[in-house]
């Protein structure tokens, strides 16, 4: 099975809409006002509600998944350069440009901001560190991930091997 290599390119869109702000601070428990409060946000230098940077960053994640072979994140630099708004649309770039060795890779990270005009907004930049390594397939005994399938070929292969008796 191919692994990501040197030149590789891999982007993921998703629209940040206010449900997902929401969600987000209820799971990471951050309830920033500049986040969750519009009335607060919009006293602030943002002039409105903002999404949190690592949700935006998060995008970067689906990018890499696109890549070849099993992406493993080690580390992650980021750079803040300008807030995602609720309900803006924003693409995540990863490009691998080195090969660090023992299957490790860094890549150029990028996210941007789309809006009514041509130009784009560069939101977050950085770089990541990565491993990639083939993607493994079980040989045998399949496993969907789905538990009632699953249960269901185990019991088959059970069968199976008490009928072979």
């Amino acid at each position: 099975m191919p692994v990501a290599s040197v030149g590789d390119t891999a982007d993921a869109t998703k629209t940040i809409t206010r449900s997902d702000i929401e969600a987000y601070a209820d799971l990471v428990g951050d309830t920033n006002p500049i986040h969750v409060d519009t009335d607060y946000a919009e006293d602030t230098m943002f002039d409105g509600r903002v999404a949190h940077g690592m949700l935006s960053a998060g995008v970067l994640s689906a990018a890499l998944a696109d890549l070849d072979g099993d992406i493993v994140y080690l580390s992650q630099d980021l750079q803040f350069e300008a807030p995602v708004r609720p309900d803006e649309t924003v693409t995540a770039h990863v490009e691998i440009v080195e090969d660090l060795g023992n299957d490790q890779l860094r890549a150029n990270t990028t996210v941007t901001t789309h809006t009514d005009t041509p130009d784009e907004t560069t939101v977050l930049s950085g770089d990541a560190i990565v491993m990639s390594v083939p993607h493994e397939t079980p040989e045998s005994n399949d496993v969907t991930g789905d538990a009632e399938t699953d249960a269901a070929d185990a019991e088959t292969d059970a069968a199976d091997a008490t009928c072979d008796d």
